[in-house]
């Protein structure tokens, strides 16, 4: 245990993370140069593309006699749990922070995990190597807001290499060995898992007590599951099969489970025989987003259902049930952890399914206490009970933190109490500050972080975690196009922002619908009656005004009554045409109400 220092990577998105790992990877020949190709422990495409850690990526790296074991972790909000798990496994972690923006709001809530874990911190600044790099403006804001010292502080540049070997080192002189076990039992924390088609789930561990070997019956203490250990080994950083993992060490356990869902995050591995408590921290990751996808195509259905099977097999947080829409057909109501879970869910169905799919409103989880006391949860607004039968809806709230130039906080107060946000504490970092506050989910699901970069020119960072619950006075708004509900555009919303939300809907469902040969009329309403017959009271209205076909175009000549004749035919026709409703909605319109 002497010779192993288990660590990991915590920084705000962007400022290097990836990068500064690949420099481990090639100073400590790992992955022989010529092979390693940039952000090398980002597996997906989809990280690459976007410069973010989406899937942790563990590698163990041997250097001067020593095992490293990195755990590179996700940067964004969304994953916090991930982050939390994956710093129980490590002794130490590098704070790394960009040179050229300073602290950001991710960089100080991922530090708070990794204090409560008790982990020896190593602040380091990257991209020294840009003209625009402020070093000294963010030393400081290290020293006078973190309480780091000039010394503890180091300098790199992840790009070039300066200073990379020089952090190593002081990764081996600084960082704890791990402690000593006095257990013999096996205890293993699970910090991530993946499917494998021939292995299948496979757990990501850290060994805190006893040792495991290939072809051992083992125990899940959280779920109470039953595999064997098919096989063992560490992260090189593909799967590298070993005789054995000790006390200390971080590899995997293959399970030969079809279902990832068995292997939690969080979860305790011990041998079957053996009584073992289950190490801290497990809990359930729960989708706080919860969005409709429907095929462009309604015949591609099966493929949406089979494309999302797939993966989940290596998405445990991914939840969804089939959904039947009047207006769209068959789709799915789908769980995220948050918006850019979403995001990264749809982009990943389209691109490696070949799927064109529509997406409602995102919405968040209510809790509603009907008149008969049952409390049920919604994640769909044709859930939502009528008002007649409704005693109490209360919404999730958040703890958040913004940081930002101070000459930002007045435009983002504005924009705060716009989206119901209530600012507890404002604190001063340098040139920068750190805007603490509560705000509702639902109101960071809609376009707040949009108009947070818009409001601060870029600078302002965001980063927030579920709180607690809250009563509200919420009302279903339902929009109706041509007289009837299209179900995909219905919003839980306050009843004091639904007609600025309705009449926003509505014209820019206005500027989306192309016109129709007949008048379409588009409503907003809310407050269904309690019957659950008809539509509540109208807040908002528009027309799209019919286009007119020629139809005496051909005619030559005087012959009125031949005219009027088809003037007239034309006429029922549109009546005909306005009675049967059917108007095809296109994409551009749901995306519309995404924007709102």
């Amino acid at each position: 245990m002497k010779n192993i220092r288990n660590l990991s990577i915590i920084a705000h998105i962007d400022h290097g993370k990836s990068t500064l790992a690949d420099r481990f990877l090639e100073i400590t020949n790992t992955i022989p140069k010529d092979e390693l190709f940039p952000q090398y422990l980002d597996q997906l495409d989809l990280e690459r593309e976007r410069g973010i850690t989406i899937k942790l990526a563990p590698v163990t790296m041997n250097y001067r006699g020593v095992e490293l074991n990195l755990i590179d972790t996700p940067g964004h909000a969304d994953f916090s749990y991930e982050v939390s798990r994956s710093l129980s496994c490590v002794e130490g972690a590098i704070l790394l922070v960009d040179a050229t923006k300073g602290i950001e709001a991710q960089t100080l809530s991922h530090l708070f995990l990794a204090e409560e874990q008790q982990l020896k911190i190593i602040p380091v600044l990257n991209k020294i190597d840009l003209p625009e790099a402020q070093i000294e403006e963010v030393k400081k804001q290290l020293k006078e807001t973190l309480g780091f010292s000039e010394e503890e502080i180091y300098s790199v540049s992840a790009k070039t290499g300066e200073g990379v070997d020089a952090l190593l080192e002081t990764i081996i002189e600084k960082i704890p060995t791990p402690k000593e076990s006095s257990e013999e039992s096996l205890r293993a924390l699970i910090f991530d898992s993946v499917y494998d088609s021939f292995k299948g789930a496979i757990a990501y561990v850290r060994i805190f007590d006893g040792g495991i070997k290939s072809g051992e019956q083992i125990k899940f203490l959280a779920n109470g599951e039953i595999a064997q250990s098919s096989s063992v080994g560490y992260f090189a950083p593909q799967f590298k099969e070993g005789s054995s993992l000790e006390s200390g060490q971080i590899g995997w356990i293959a399970t030969g489970f079809k279902e990832v869902s068995k292997v939690s995050v969080g979860d305790t591995i011990t041998h079957l025989k053996e009584e073992a408590e289950a190490l801290p921290g497990y809990r359930q990751s729960k989708p706080m987003v919860f969005a409709g996808l429907f095929p462009v195509e309604r015949d591609d259905f099966p493929k949406l259902k089979e494309a999302l099977e797939k993966l989940k097999l290596n998405d445990a947080a991914l939840t969804w049930q089939p959904e039947n829409s009047p207006a769209l057909g068959f789709g799915v109501r789908a769980g995220f952890l948050g918006l850019l879970h979403m995001e990264i869910v749809q982009e990943r169905l389209e691109r490696e399914s070949d799927l064109n799919l529509i997406i409602s409103a995102p919405t968040v989880p209510y809790k509603v206490v009907k008149t008969n006391r049952e409390k049920v949860i919604i994640s769909n607004p044709q859930e939502l009970p009528s008002a007649a039968n409704t005693k109490e809806i209360s919404e999730p709230w958040t703890k958040a933190t913004i940081v930002t130039y101070q000459k930002y906080l007045g435009s983002i107060t504005q924009l705060l109490h716009t989206h119901r946000g209530q600012v507890s504490n404002i604190e001063y970092l340098g040139d920068k500050i750190k805007i603490s506050l509560e705000i509702p989910l639902a109101e960071i699901i809609s376009r707040f972080y949009d108009q947070l970069k818009t409001v601060s020119s870029g600078f302002a960072s965001l980063d927030y975690e579920f709180s607690e619950y809250r009563p509200a006075n919420l009302v279903k708004l339902e929009i109706l196009i041509a007289k009837e509900p299209v179900d995909a555009l219905s919003q839980i919303v306050v009843k004091e922002k639904a007609f600025r939300t309705g009449k926003l809907l509505i014209e820019k469902l206005k500027e989306a619908i192309p016109r129709q040969q007949f008048e379409v009329s588009l409503q907003a309403a809310i407050g269904a009656p309690s019957t659950g017959l008809g539509h509540g009271k109208i807040i908002a209205a528009e027309k799209i005004p019919p286009f007119r076909k020629d139809v005496i175009a051909k005619l030559y000549g005087g012959d009125r009554t031949r005219k009027d004749k088809l003037l007239e035919k034309q006429k029922e026709g549109k009546r005909r045409l306005k009675r049967v409703g059917k108007i095809d909605i296109p994409q551009e319109a749901f995306l519309a109400a995404l924007k709102i």
